[in-house]
């Protein structure tokens, strides 16, 4: 049950809740912050409220979310698609276009997409939002129209975090990184593969079926394409980096998780893909990721995350170059009916 001794902050809009699944941070910041409209009991609060809310205290909020990581607005009226999209407009934050991700996502609304068109028992492994290409979304807004049942979790942790346990713990191995970063390397077929969380097809992944195009497209993002003699399937080779596995926080002056070694290795989701994939990540001189690395990062993931169970109309505002996050299975028999949105902006 959400804290009901609500802190009253910024003018008489919004308000500070607290719920059991947040963890503390320092000077008393929550990770994530959750805001909530002030009850007023002359009138009902209406998106209109919201959006100017957010436009006119929007350096208050970007200067909260550099503080915490995360924002959720809970207990708003964002009902449908077409209502995120009016505050994600609302933000200021520019869009971004879907050049070169791996998830299959299809637009709703204006700037809102699908934000993984896999089969929602499926797991996903924790990652920055394309963190493997040139250029990434510095924020990533996701948006509950429909409420899970049971489970469909989006868990979320603090990047500096991560990489201050693993550094603590395997000194050796984040050195390798710090020295040769990651290479990253993915088969492509042509279509996509909706049974996969990373299942697009390199026609939707380059918004072309020009192979020409493609190219050009991938090496303006850092990635190089080689193409695959199969009989027609038209599979292609994408290889991106070597990159850096880490970036710099300004804020919190220290180095992030900034990569995708588990959610690209394989061992933190699912995967049916039919494709047969060389080995996805390596250090960035192509030698092995050694298995037990990538295991005990995953447990670093689970022990620092928070994964707050979604509510209708629940928005949640990540800053992408502190924050990972991740998805967690619906395990109710009608698993099919989460449904979460995505924006992605700069």
């Amino acid at each position: 049950m959400d804290d009901q001794s609500a802190i009253a902050i910024n003018g008489s809009f919004f308000q500070q809740i607290h719920l059991p699944h947040q963890k503390n941070l320092i000077d008393g910041v929550q990770f994530p912050t959750v805001l909530s409209p002030i009850p007023h009991s002359s009138a009902k609060t209406h998106l209109l409220h919201l959006t100017e809310a957010i436009k006119s205290h929007k350096q208050w909020l970007e200067d909260l979310l550099q503080k915490s990581g995360a924002i959720l607005f809970r207990g708003f009226p964002v009902d449908s698609p077409s209502d995120f999209n009016d505050v994600i407009e609302a933000t200021g934050f520019p869009d971004m276009e879907y050049i070169g991700g791996a998830a299959l996502r299809t637009q709703v609304s204006g700037r809102v997409f699908t934000a993984n068109e896999s089969p929602p028992d499926q797991h996903i492994a924790f990652h920055h939002e394309m963190a493997y290409a040139a250029d990434f979304p510095f924020k990533v807004l996701l948006f509950c129209e429909v409420e899970p049942e049971e489970g469909g979790e989006t868990p979320i942790v603090l990047s500096h975090i991560v990489y201050e346990k693993m550094k603590r713990i395997h000194p050796a191995f984040v050195a390798r990184l710090e020295e040769h970063g990651l290479l990253y390397t993915r088969l492509l077929n042509r279509d996509d593969d909706l049974t996969s969380p990373s299942g697009r097809g390199w026609q939707s992944t380059f918004s072309t079926h020009d192979k020409t195009i493609a190219e050009q497209r991938a090496a303006k993002m850092g990635m190089k394409l080689e193409w695959i003699d199969d009989d027609g399937l038209d599979s292609v080779k994408m290889i991106i980096g070597p990159l850096s596995a880490f970036r710099v926080d300004k804020a919190r002056q220290s180095k992030t998780w900034f990569n995708s070694l588990v959610v690209g290795h394989g061992h933190g989701s699912q995967d049916n893909s039919t494709v047969v994939q060389p080995d996805p990540v390596t250090f960035g001189d192509g030698k092995p990721i050694p298995v037990d690395m990538v295991y005990d990062c995953i447990k670093i993931l689970e022990e620092e995350c928070v994964a707050i169970p979604w509510k209708k109309g629940d928005v949640l505002l990540i800053d992408n170059l502190a924050v990972l996050h991740s998805r967690r299975p619906c395990v109710n028999s009608q698993a099919r009916s989460r449904r979460v949105l995505a924006s992605l902006c700069k």
